[in-house]
């Protein structure tokens, strides 16, 4: 099972470097993918419980999302150090 995981992240990881082309939406669902990924791949390298990986891949995907998304507007979010934030365009 690990090593299924592994590969489809792997794949996940490789497709990621053809992302300059897509559209908004395209962009929304690669960053789901990577995210679910990714959270995923954290709790498994953790030993975590099947709940928590449930939990960890459904927090990927939102992170996911959401830099995907700052992306499509070059907009970045930064933090001002008491708890709160801003946006600017990404440098």
């Amino acid at each position: 099972m690990k090593t299924w995981i592994y590969g489809l992240a792997g794949i996940a990881l490789l497709g990621l470097g053809a992302c300059n082309n897509l559209t908004e939406n395209q962009r929304t669902v690669a960053g789901v993918a990577g995210g679910a990924a990714a959270g995923l791949l954290t709790a498994e390298a953790l030993g975590a419980d099947d709940d928590w990986r449930l939990i960890s891949a459904l927090g990927g995907a939102a992170a996911g999302t959401v830099v995907a998304q700052n992306q499509n507007q070059r907009v970045c979010a930064y933090s001002r150090g008491d708890g709160t934030y801003y946006e600017a365009p990404c440098p």
